[in-house]
């Protein structure tokens, strides 16, 4: 039985099910705290995206990698799941963005941005050129999980973006950078060897921990700022995560286990989520 469970827990995290949920979880926030529309549209297009978007990346990964990770070696023996899921997630993209065709704009600049970051895993002179953009892989990915939870929402039903909207970006932004900079520091050897370019491959052990440091500070600057539109227990839930997310950094940096990766730092993304709704609720 529990060989069963565990097969079916490691379907729900390393296909990126899980994570699909968590970016559905954050849009979900955005527009719960903003007072926005969530529609099922919405919410079909960012969990269709981010299983199309993760499996098409992992379906790349090349077979030949050594298998390092209990992760890795799953996605290289379940190819096949990748492909399906990826195939999927093509098809549902492509039906929630005909629903929400009238922001083509920034849907656009959605897929683009996602495709950025899987684009140096493609065998093509074009896309192998971005492997070596020294800020590329983090950057992209912070943006493209900030983009689709935070902004997204707020640039489909607001014509323009005030400064609380601004300030929200500005938080969630770099609260996600801070857990892309553990993943980064996890696979910088893996990202040496596929000539894949980011700051972390660039900076010593003390300036990872400067930019880490100094993304969780603009966080806290950022949240203090929220506080004029927000509540106190408001903005505080909103930093739990956060507050977890740096007593578990160094931890991290010595613990490469694909749960505490793949579940524990990608569930703190939309852990303030849940929070959020029980104190609503417990009103």
């Amino acid at each position: 039985m529990l060989v069963v469970l565990k097969k079916a827990f490691d379907f729900f995290v390393f296909s990126s099910l899980f994570v699909a949920i968590c970016a559905v979880l954050m849009t979900y926030q955005t527009c719960f705290l903003f007072d926005l529309p969530f529609s099922f549209a919405l919410a079909g297009f960012v969990f269709s995206g981010s299983v199309c978007s993760y499996n098409f990346h992992w379906y790349l990964t090349p077979p030949h990698m050594e298998q390092s990770s209990e992760k890795l070696a799953w996605n290289i023996s379940n190819k096949t799941v990748h492909l399906i899921l990826f195939i999927a997630g093509v098809v549902g993209s492509a039906v929630f963005a005909f629903l929400l065709i009238e922001h083509w704009f920034w849907l656009s600049i959605t897929a683009f941005a996602t495709f950025l970051y899987s684009a140096p895993k493609i065998s093509y002179p074009f896309f192998s050129y971005l492997k070596k953009l020294a800020f590329g892989k983090t950057v992209f990915l912070a943006f493209a999980w900030m983009h689709v939870t935070a902004l997204l929402p707020m640039v489909f039903h607001s014509p323009q973006l005030f400064e609380a909207h601004i300030w929200f970006v500005v938080n969630r932004f770099f609260f996600i950078y801070g857990v892309c900079i553990l993943f980064d520091y996890r696979d910088v050897e893996a990202d040496k060897k596929e000539g894949i370019r980011s700051l972390i491959t660039y900076l010593n052990e003390k300036g990872i921990d400067l930019l880490f440091w100094s993304s969780i500070t603009v966080v806290f600057i950022s949240a203090i700022m929220l506080t004029k539109y927000f509540s106190m227990p408001t903005v505080v839930l909103l930093l739990v995560p956060v507050i977890i997310l740096s007593l578990l950094y160094y931890p991290a940096k010595n613990n490469f286990s694909d749960y505490l990766y793949y579940f524990v730092l990608d569930g703190l993304m939309m852990l303030s989520v849940p929070l959020l709704l029980l104190v609503k609720f417990a009103r």
